[in-house]
C-alpha cells in the first residue's frame, strides 16, 4: 500500500494498523457506547470485543465471512472489531432489508455464520440460507461467548489484509459486495476524525445504517479520537431530536431527507446548544436546506461531504465555504487523491466537465468474486496520480474551480438516490416481473425535494389489469424494503420502443418528467 506523506505537523498519521486495535483507544473510563440500558467505557469496550472476538475465533475459520442482520445494539456495535480481531470478514446487512435481498448477500458472501434478531431470522424461508451457513440469534451469541469465555488480545493481522464486504447496489443488478481492508476503514478513520476535529469528549448519534460505509465509520472515526458513539434505530424525526438532548450530542450526521425531516421539526435548547458539526452525504444539500441548518443551528459547523463506498468519501467542504459556496462538494480528504479527467484520461483544465477519479489507499480492493465488475470500475490510475496504483472511476461528473473546489454535476450511471440510499432500478424492476403481474417493467428516479429522488415505476400488465396495482403493490410490499417501494406506479397499454426494438427509457423519463 502507498502511504501518503505527512507534509507537516497537522498532518494526519498516514500509517494503517489492524482495525481491532481501535478498541480501548479513548481513556478507560470515558464512555464509548451509549446503549439504551447501560454505558460502555473504552475499557469496557475493548473487553467486551476481546471476549465475542474469541468466541468467533473458535466458531469459524479465519478468512470465513460472518454476515449480521440485526438492528443497532451491542453487538452489531461491536462485530467490525471483534470480527477483524478473529482473523474474519464481517458482512453487514441492512436490517430493513428483506429475505430476497439477504439470501443474494447471504449467498454471494459464501456466509459461514449469519448472526440476527429472532424476529428477522424467522422471515427466513427453505433454501434462503445457504449449506454451510450457521444461524444464531444475537442473544444465544452473547451467551456462547460468554460461556466459551475466551478473549484475544490486540492482532497482528495484515493491514491489507481484507476485513469486511459491504453489500451496495449496483446500476445493472443485485447488491455487489465492495472488498475493504484493515487500511482503508482505519484510514478513513482517521481522516474524517482529522478534518471533523473530532475529540475525547465528543458524543456522536449514530442514527445511520451500520451496513453503510458513513454509518459505520460514525463509529470508527469517534473511537479512534476517543470518543462516545450513541446508536439509534429511529421511526420518527423527533426521536433523534430526543436522542440529541439526551446524551448532550455534539455531532450529527444526516442525508438530504432526513435534514428535512428534522429541520420541520421543534428543537429543544438541550439538543441545539451541544451541538459542534452537523455531517451530510448520501446527496447534495440543496441551498434552502443550509440556510435551514445554519438558522436551526448557528453556532454549528455545517460539513458536506461526497463520497462513493468503492472508496469510503472522496471530498468535504469547510464549513467556512458554505455560505460562499454552497453548490460545491469540496475538496479531497485526508489520503485522498481526487482528479477530474476527460475521456482519454488526462487532467481537465479548471472549468472542463470530466470525470470524478479517485486515487490512493481509501480505495477498496474491488467486488467480491466479481472480476468482470471490478475491471470497470477499479482501474489503473491516469498518468498525473500521484499515488498511481488502481483508482475508482466514479462514473460522476463534475467540474473543478479555479481554487480547486469541486462541483457535481451528475451521474453516469442509472442509479436512483432516494432517501440517501443508492438503489438499482434492475432489482426494482426484477422484484416486479418476478410476482408474474407485470410483463415489462421500467423503475427510474424522479426529483424530489424531500426524497432527492422519488422511485416510479412504469410496468405494462402481463394480463387484465383489474385488480393488478394493488396486487402488484402487496407483492412489492413482501419482497422489497421500505426504501425501495415505488411511490408512483404508472401503467402503460404498450411500452415504447427505441430503434434497437428495447424499451425506451429516455422516452419514459421524458413521459414521467424524471
Amino acid at each position: 500500500m502507498t502511504a501518503m506523506a505527512a507534509t507537516d505537523p497537522t498532518s494526519p498519521d498516514p500509517n494503517p494498523f489492524p482495525l481491532d486495535h481501535l478498541a480501548g483507544r479513548g481513556v478507560e473510563n470515558a464512555p464509548a457506547l451509549i446503549l439504551k440500558d447501560r454505558v460502555l467505557t473504552h475499557s469496557e469496550l475493548a473487553a467486551r470485543v476481546a471476549l465475542l472476538a474469541g468466541w468467533l475465533a473458535k466458531e469459524v475459520s479465519e478468512g470465513d465471512r460472518v454476515a449480521s442482520w440485526a438492528a443497532k445494539g451491542e453487538l452489531t456495535c461491536l462485530l467490525a472489531l471483534a470480527a477483524a480481531r478473529a482473523g474474519v470478514v464481517h458482512v453487514p446487512i441492512n436490517p430493513l432489508l428483506k429475505r430476497m435481498q439477504v439470501a443474494h448477500i447471504l449467498a454471494d458472501s459464501g456466509a459461514k455464520l449469519l448472526v440476527g434478531t429472532k424476529a428477522r431470522l424467522a422471515t427466513l424461508e427453505e433454501g434462503d440460507v445457504p449449506t454451510g451457513c450457521d444461524t444464531i440469534e444475537e442473544d444465544a451469541a452473547w451467551e456462547r461467548a460468554e460461556a466459551t469465555d475466551s478473549r484475544l488480545g490486540p492482532s497482528g493481522h495484515n493491514p491489507d489484509d481484507l476485513v469486511a464486504v459491504l453489500y451496495t447496489s449496483g446500476s445493472t443488478g443485485r447488491p455487489k459486495g465492495v472488498m475493504l481492508s484493515h487500511a482503508n476503514l482505519w484510514l478513513g478513520a482517521v481522516a474524517v476524525a482529522h478534518y471533523l476535529e473530532l475529540a475525547g469528549d465528543d458524543v456522536v448519534l449514530g442514527a445511520l445504517p451500520l451496513s453503510f460505509d458513513y454509518g459505520q465509520n460514525q463509529l470508527l472515526s469517534t473511537w479512534y479520537a476517543g470518543g462516545a458513539v450513541a446508536p439509534l434505530d429511529y421511526l420518527f424525526a423527533r426521536d433523534v431530536v430526543k436522542a440529541c438532548a439526551k446524551n448532550s450530542v455534539t455531532t450529527l450526521a444526516a442525508v438530504p431527507p432526513l435534514w428535512v425531516q428534522l429541520l420541520e421539526t421543534e428543537w429543544s435548547e438541550d439538543a441545539v446548544t451541544p451541538m459542534r458539526r452537523l455531517t451530510n452525504s448520501g446527496g447534495a444539500l440543496t441551498v434552502e436546506l443550509m440556510e435551514g441548518l445554519r438558522d436551526k443551528f448557528p453556532k454549528s459547523d455545517i460539513f458536506p461531504m461526497y463520497g462513493l463506498t468503492e472508496a469510503f468519501r472522496s471530498t468535504f467542504l469547510d464549513p467556512d465555504l458554505v455560505a460562499t459556496h454552497p453548490a460545491s462538494i469540496g475538496k479531497a480528504i485526508p489520503f485522498a487523491e481526487i482528479l477530474v479527467v476527460d475521456d482519454g484520461g488526462e487532467v481537465c483544465e479548471p472549468g472542463v466537465e470530466g470525470e470524478l477519479v479517485h486515487c490512493g489507499p481509501l480505495v477498496a480492493q474491488g467486488y467480491w468474486q466479481d472480476a468482470e465488475r471490478t475491471a470497470e470500475r477499479f482501474r489503473p490510475a491516469p498518468r498525473a496520480s500521484h499515488y498511481g496504483g488502481t483508482a475508482v472511476w466514479s462514473g460522476d461528473r463534475v467540474r473543478r474551480d479555479e481554487d480547486g473546489l469541486l462541483y457535481f454535476l451528475g451521474r453516469r450511471d442509472a442509479m436512483i438516490k432516494s432517501s440517501g440510499n443508492r438503489i438499482s432500478p434492475q432489482e426494482i424492476e426484477s422484484a416486479a416481473l418476478a410476482t408474474g403481474i407485470v410483463a415489462e417493467a421500467v423503475a427510474l428516479g424522479v426529483a424530489d425535494e424531500r426524497l432527492g429522488q422519488a422511485i416510479h415505476l412504469v410496468v405494462r400488465a402481463s394480463s387484465d389489469t383489474g385488480e393488478a396495482e394493488d396486487k402488484l403493490k402487496k407483492a412489492l410490499a413482501k419482497e422489497l424494503p421500505n426504501f425501495m417501494q415505488p411511490h408512483v406506479i404508472h401503467w402503460r397499454d404498450a411500452m415504447p420502443l427505441n430503434p434497437n426494438g428495447k424499451i425506451d427509457r429516455t422516452a419514459l423519463a421524458r413521459e414521467i418528467g424524471a
